[in-house]
């Protein structure tokens, strides 16, 4: 079965939405930036996290490197560092363009102590605010997928808020002074989709909030934007369904297993090895993501199911994003951080559409891709353990197969680094 499906057209992948254009964001009541430079260089100077950055030397080869220290993955002043520097820049991939298809869909989410949501307004514009009113600091609306409004009510005092963010209704503010309701609106978050994805991006003041739309792609996937939109994610796939995970272990450990070139695989995914064939195993590295990809069809299957098919394409987006194409089926894994030693992962999966009526196929897919969820599940935990036993400090890398885990520890420390 074939595994590539191109794209039918790559330039369309990528759109970009404005923010609502109002003066939600005068001088007068502007918002806190999340989070500045000086921020960060204080968390750096004033915690432990600086000097644990340094115990990791990008510059080494992977042939004589060490892996970062333990309290990478432990520390919370080291976590929270991360916060600032990793997830509050740049664009970050958080869900599906099909969970707001329809005009007043809607869904939220969180990312370190962003709480946010995106919708799609009556325009059929997507937008995406901060969720948090502008009262008293409510959650707007609660947490989840699929959601479908015609405006946003604050559960607390009632204060209504436009699809486009602006404020339509303050409740029992009469003899309120110095109160302009164009002030009051949702505070914006630039946000842009990518094939069947919603990305956002928080590290922009609020004057800097229209993306230009020939460069998003490029500065998430750099030189693998076209790689990736001709030869695994297809925006035609049809939408199956989402499985979350929480695991107690630190977002890295889940990242890092993912990255090991197949490693694990014959070890503790037996079922998911019999339908590889790891000694075709292939990584390769790019500006921020690395693609590992293994022929499938092995000649140990006795049955005729074969849900990878002929090739399986692994691509990791740097910091937390996965891509998985095999056989019909695409996933993407969003790993998303909870604090130092706890993750969320979700998964999303997507079907050819010619096999979306098909029950028991998508049934027995999903127990196995389950299976192997639970696998790692068990791995990532068991890890997250070891790493905070006194008798572990720094491991090494496979040389030949461990060059992406290198690659992802090596863009992480450039992050915690520079400015």
């Amino acid at each position: 079965m074939m595994m590539i499906l191109k794209a039918k057209n790559p330039h369309f992948l990528l759109q970009s939405t404005k923010p609502p254009n109002d003066k939600t964001h005068s001088n007068k009541h502007k918002r806190k930036s999340i989070p500045s430079v000086t921020v960060c260089q204080c968390l750096l100077r004033n915690s432990d996290a600086g000097k644990l950055v340094h115990e990791f030397d990008p510059k080494v080869p992977v042939e004589k490197a060490v892996t970062p220290p333990s309290s990478w993955y432990t520390d919370p002043s080291f976590f929270q560092v991360e916060l600032e520097r990793v997830f509050y820049r740049g664009w970050q991939a958080v869900g599906c363009i099909e969970h707001i298809k329809d005009p007043g869909d809607f869904f939220t989410g969180r990312l370190g102590d962003v709480e946010f949501l995106v919708c799609r307004d009556e325009k059929g514009n997507i937008r995406a605010f901060h969720n948090v009113c502008r009262h008293h600091a409510s959650l707007l609306v609660s947490s989840g997928t699929a959601h479908k409004a015609s405006c946003f009510v604050c559960p607390y005092h009632a204060w209504t808020y436009g699809l486009d963010g602006k404020l339509l209704k303050a409740t029992r503010i009469t003899g309120i002074q110095n109160f302009n309701v164009k002030d009051f609106g949702l505070i914006p978050i630039k946000v842009a989709t990518w094939g069947p994805l919603v990305l956002l991006n928080l590290d922009k003041e609020i004057s800097q909030l229209e993306a230009d739309i020939n460069t998003v792609a490029s500065e998430w996937l750099g030189s693998c934007s076209e790689i990736l939109s001709t030869n695994g994610v297809d925006s035609s796939l049809s939408y199956v369904c989402r499985r979350e995970y929480t695991i107690e272990c630190n977002w890295k450990v889940f990242c890092d297993n993912y990255l090991d070139g197949g490693y694990h695989v014959p070890y503790a995914h037996k079922g998911l090895a019999s339908g590889l064939q790891l000694q075709s195993y292939s990584t390769k590295m790019y500006e921020k993501v690395s693609i590992q990809s293994c022929e499938g069809g092995s000649m140990d299957r006795k049955d005729d199911y074969d849900r990878l098919g002929s090739k399986a394409l692994y691509a990791f987006i740097y910091p937390n994003f996965m891509i998985n194409r095999y056989g019909p089926w695409m996933d993407t894994n969003l790993v998303l951080p909870l604090g130092p030693r706890k993750c969320q992962v979700v998964f999303d999966y997507f079907l050819e559409a010619s096999l979306k009526d098909d029950k028991a196929f998508i049934e027995k897919s999903l127990e196995d891709s389950e299976q192997v969820q639970i696998e790692d599940i068990v791995l990532c935990e068991g890890v997250q353990r070891g790493l905070e036993s006194p008798a572990y400090s720094t491991g090494r890398y496979a040389p030949t197969i461990e060059k992406a885990m290198h690659h992802f520890h090596s863009l992480l420390h450039y992050n915690l680094t520079n400015d």
